[in-house]
């Protein structure tokens, strides 16, 4: 039996992805799904809606198409276009799951600074705002309020997916209070508190985002339950709790500041209290979560020093703090929430 020909397929389809990626991210900026909603238009309509060149239209629509994004009935002009069920519940702004916000960010910001991953690579140096002489992306967010709330608005719709799956997957049952360091809009506290009535939470970030969480919490109807409080992780200490939580922090920072966060959360965890990193988790072997090591080389890209990790790294640092038990909960196919028990 002849094994099967060799054939370049995955690697002209991984080449050329950055014009499916493109696409995507274009019509999320339009706001093409949001648009759309639960209507079926034709090209000519949701084209002058979008106020788009007739050249464009079917070529672009029909590619959403191709790309499983858009539906469509019919062919040829009369066709009317509409939302999957995975983009009216993801991309339609107007679904509590829209994941777009992160969408928008990797257009106008990512994308661009993609294109200088072989200067990353070759000096080590971050590539994004710092490049040009401005501030750093946290520096120039924190500095001004509405684009904080944005940037976090953002985030919002990918962590929520892993905030949701955390909140129900793991064991809370025998705790009663947990702290979320560099809680933002306080949404790890918003679908915890949701699915563990016993549980009394506290968001803990920067001052200038408390009153942001504040506002998310009380939508939620769970001021009773989730408290704020502000401080600053490398100079103050964390507020003390059974339970302490990073979603997408510990791969913000170098290996020296990931340490100093580690030890910072053993110091205000109990005996038996836990601390818990939810991240795009490195497979040990470093060989089959391709998202978690892309991550890791946009860490590259935005801080130069910073840098995704692998169970067994997190398991190393944490047991150098003092803690002495471990555990992977795997989410989802990319991320993961890392436990150390002390």
């Amino acid at each position: 039996m002849n094994p099967a020909p060799l054939n370049p397929s995955a690697i002209l389809q991984t080449a050329f992805s950055f014009w499916s990626s493109k696409v995507l991210l274009t019509a999320v900026e339009f706001g093409l799904f949001t648009r759309l909603g639960d209507r079926r238009l034709t090209g000519v309509e949701l084209g002058a809606e979008l106020e788009l060149h007739p050249r464009a239209i079917s070529d672009f629509f029909d590619s959403l198409v191709a790309l499983r994004f858009l539906g469509r009935d019919g062919d040829g002009p009369g066709a009317r276009y509409f939302n999957t069920p995975e983009a009216s519940l993801y991309l339609d702004q107007t679904s509590p799951h829209y994941v777009g916000g992160i969408l928008v960010m990797l257009n106008a910001r990512l994308f661009k600074y993609w294109n200088e991953l072989p200067e990353a690579l070759r000096t080590g140096k971050p590539q994004n705002e710092i490049k040009h002489g401005e501030k750093n992306v946290f520096e120039e967010l924190y500095a001004d309020l509405p684009k904080l709330e944005q940037f976090m608005g953002a985030m919002t719709g990918i962590s929520r997916i892993n905030f949701e799956a955390f909140a129900n997957q793991f064991d809370f049952s025998k705790y009663r209070t947990l702290c979320d360091v560099g809680g933002a809009t306080g949404l790890l506290c918003i679908e915890v508190a949701k699915n563990h009535p016993h549980l009394e939470c506290t968001s803990f970030d920067l001052p200038p985002v408390e009153a942001i969480a504040q506002r998310h919490i009380a939508k939620a109807g769970l001021e009773s339950r989730i408290r704020t409080a502000s401080g600053d992780f490398f100079k103050d200490s964390l507020p003390g709790a059974d339970i302490i939580t990073m979603g997408m922090i510990l791969h913000d920072w170098n290996l020296e500041k990931k340490m100093h966060l580690i030890r910072l959360a053993y110091d205000a965890l109990p005996a038996g209290g836990a601390l818990v990193a939810i991240e795009a988790l490195i497979d040990d072997a470093r060989r089959d979560n391709a998202f978690g090591l892309l991550m890791s080389l946009n860490m590259l890209i935005e801080f130069g020093d910073a840098f995704d990790f692998s169970g067994a790294d997190f398991c190393t640092w944490c047991g150098e703090a003092g803690f002495q038990r471990f555990e992977i909960l795997r989410l989802n196919e990319t991320h993961a929430a890392a436990i150390a028990y002390k």
